[in-house]
């Protein structure tokens, strides 16, 4: 493990069984389900799908432990998604997962295979 700081934001959303539906009929309506929807949102970048898979299996495989119950429920969903070039916006302005490589958030093996990535993207 890197001694670099790991900084994340994690962002909860608790909504009303009445705003959910699976197979077109609200949750309201069913029997009580243990339903997670949790969506990773990732800037373009050097995202392998070994890593993403890791991603998702490391979120399920967490929410097993901390919920404390045997394996994962099939009303739980994990999604990966890249935030395309130019898509991203903080500090008053677009962002590019570029302008991070310096926060100290990336390894140095990470940032040099943004980089590549990001110049493949420029001249495939």
């Amino acid at each position: 493990m890197s001694a670099r700081k790991r900084r994340f934001q994690v962002h909860f959303t608790e909504r009303p069984t009445d705003y959910m539906a699976i197979g077109g009929q609200l949750l309201s309506d069913q029997p009580e389900r243990d339903v997670v929807t949790v969506n990773v949102l990732v800037m373009d970048g050097d995202w392998p799908n070994d890593a993403r898979k890791q991603v998702l299996e490391n979120i399920l495989g967490s929410l097993t432990k901390v919920l404390r119950v045997p394996e994962p429920s099939p009303t739980w969903w994990v999604s990966f998604q890249v935030i395309e070039e130019g898509s991203w916006g903080s500090r008053g302005s677009v962002l590019s997962i570029l302008d991070l490589l310096d926060s100290g958030v990336f390894t140095d093996e990470k940032i040099k295979a943004i980089k590549q990535y990001a110049q493949t993207k420029k001249h495939p």
